[in-house]
């Protein structure tokens, strides 16, 4: 059995195991029934755990079953089942070994959301991407910059033992080497033979999309089928004219109507910002012309839930009157009600559901009382039966922060409230601290807050998500940067790290005189490269979205 950790690696040459992002003995999806686990897969927590990884694991298996049919449960006695542990490092067997207890390792520093999907990658059938056996079409390996003994681990193995399933190459694959894996100096040792995919290979963010492509081929997935479990209901950027079977109400006495531009703004979708011809798409309800009063729906088409909780996520641009109005309806009960938001730019919403029978989604346009020059807009709609982010912190002008900030000079968030009356900030090293002016760093803070003297200090368990949006307007293709990191109420010797910020914190003063204490920071001096930041979309329009929250206790949930 083999492990790795972030300071050093051993080997053993076992067939058929996998070590995180380091050694593998394969190819890239085993051949085989045999090895196939079935698509709800047991899988059980021990006790050796740090109590973030179990909070990461957890948040991976819903990324699982946002964009795959595979879903997880804990075991209940089926005769094989995944055991995850905490190990010396970030390992698995690939595929179903049948040996019942199949362990699987997430050690310490291993707590990252891509680290997980791509262990379990591992166990569900796959190796790297680079033991594909056409792999030497793509990338030149750099067998003199390899460490002595090493060398086995840039094998690569042909088609009668594993299959690609007719998936191109992937270099921004998350089972991708990175450009330096097991180095003996400073140079690479894998080269892409084109260039740009230098700083893309070893990405370790999210699921590629082909990543769950082949995922969902090996496990015979199909999005039309009504036995598969997936957490995903449906996405609308608007470029069909069929307006994913949305229909228009009957009672309005107006119509949302699918265009490209509104004179009074917006002047593009959000979906492609006006750089593609012939697309870029969204629905507009004018409030230019009419009465008080006057509105119009949009009706989704009829969705069946399989949980009682779902996340409705869009983007609404206001260029209407500052009394218009949009109105989210589901079965009867009005879940967003009140004026368009901030005007003259896409503002993106976030609205829970607690829905367990089947429903459409209404979204009804008003018309207020002040002069109008456009009118409500919307696009890129998604909705999935997934957890609402309790915050989003948006950046605007975000290249000028690039090219201006100080390395090592930090920006901070607003304030923020967790559901259960915890106060928090975000701080934000754009460029980097002093060490490393390529990498963008982030730390969360505990500050004090209105409900401090009700809340239990230092903070218990409790599970902070930073997570850098990727803007693509379909949710199953997003890539999203994310860190988490939980409060251990017994961090710390003389003081508690996550104690009351009034009493470790330090007093900070905002702009209109006010005062409150922000708390140390914890987190990441490498949370995204400069590179991987300006790819995907991470920065649109000029700005980033980070989603944030904190929450539950898991110690208890888990």
């Amino acid at each position: 059995m083999l492990h790795c950790s972030i300071e050093y690696v051993s080997f053993l040459r076992v067939k058929l195991w996998n070590v995180c992002g380091q050694q593998q003995e394969g190819r890239n999806s085993i051949l085989g029934e045999k090895y196939r686990w079935p698509t709800t897969v047991p899988y059980y927590l021990e006790d050796s755990l740090e109590i973030n990884a179990k909070g990461v694991i957890l948040k991976a298996f819903e990324q699982y079953r946002l964009k795959t049919c595979i879903d997880f449960k804990p075991w209940t006695g089926e005769p094989n089942y995944i055991s995850v542990y905490k190990g010396s490092g970030c390992s698995s067997p690939v595929g179903n070994r049948q040996v019942g207890n199949q362990r699987l390792s997430i050690g310490q520093n291993c707590d990252r959301l891509a680290t997980v999907e791509h262990e379990f990658l591992h166990a569900l059938g796959f190796w790297h991407e680079q033991s594909r056996a056409d792999r030497d079409d793509y990338i030149n390996i750099v067998w003199d910059q390899i460490k002595e003994g090493k060398e086995h681990n840039f094998n690569s193995y042909d088609d009668t033992v594993s299959s690609a399933l007719g998936v191109p190459y992937d270099y921004g694959s998350v089972m991708h080497y990175s450009k330096t894996s097991f180095n003996k100096g400073s140079e690479p040792t894998i080269i892409t033979k084109i260039p740009e995919f230098m700083d893309v290979i070893g990405q370790r963010m999210e699921f590629s999309s082909s990543d769950i492509l082949k995922l969902n081929k090996l496990y015979n997935c199909s999005e039309f089928s009504s036995t598969t479990f997936s957490t995903f209901l449906d996405s609308c950027s608007f470029e069909e004219p069929n307006i994913c079977g949305m229909v228009q109400g009957e009672d309005g006495t107006g119509n949302w109507g699918r265009v490209r531009s509104v004179e009074g703004g917006p002047n593009t979708d959000y979906t492609n910002m006006g750089r593609c011809n012939g697309a870029g798409y969204f629905m507009h309800f004018s409030t230019t012309t009419g009465s008080h009063g006057d509105n119009a729906y949009m009706e989704s088409r009829l969705f069946y839930p399989k949980r009682r909780s779902q996340c409705l996520q869009f983007y609404l641009y206001n260029s209407g009157g500052a009394d218009d109005q949009l109105n989210v309806w589901v079965r009867d009960n009005v879940l967003l009600s009140g004026t368009g938001g901030l005007r003259n730019s896409w503002e993106l919403y976030h609205v829970t559901l607690d829905v367990s029978q089947k429903f459409r989604v209404v979204f009804e346009g008003v018309k207020g009382t002040d002069t109008s020059k456009g009118g409500l807009s919307l696009d890129d709609i998604n909705l999935s039966e997934t957890q609402c982010p309790h915050h989003t912190w948006r950046i605007q002008d975000f290249n000028n922060l690039l090219a201006t900030t100080p390395v090592g000079s930090k920006i901070y968030s607003p304030t923020f409230l967790s559901h259960e009356g915890y106060s928090f900030q975000i701080s934000l090293y754009v460029n980097g601290k002093t060490s490393s002016s390529t990498n963008m760093a982030i730390y969360f803070h505990l500050t004090s807050g209105p409900n401090d003297s009700q809340l239990t200090w230092p903070c218990p368990w409790r599970q902070a998500t930073m997570a850098l949006m990727d803007q693509n307007p379909n949710i199953q293709h997003r890539m999203d940067n994310q860190r988490m990191i939980t409060t251990d109420p017994t961090l710390g010797n003389v003081e508690y790290f996550w104690d009351d910020p009034r009493k470790v914190g330090s007093r900070v003063q905002n702009p209109d005189g006010t005062t409150y204490y922000r708390g140390p920071g914890y987190g990441s001096s490498s949370f995204i490269t400069h590179s991987r930041l300006k790819s995907h979309n991470f920065i649109k329009g000029d700005d980033v979205i980070f989603l944030l929250s904190l929450e539950g206790n898991f110690e208890v949930d888990i």
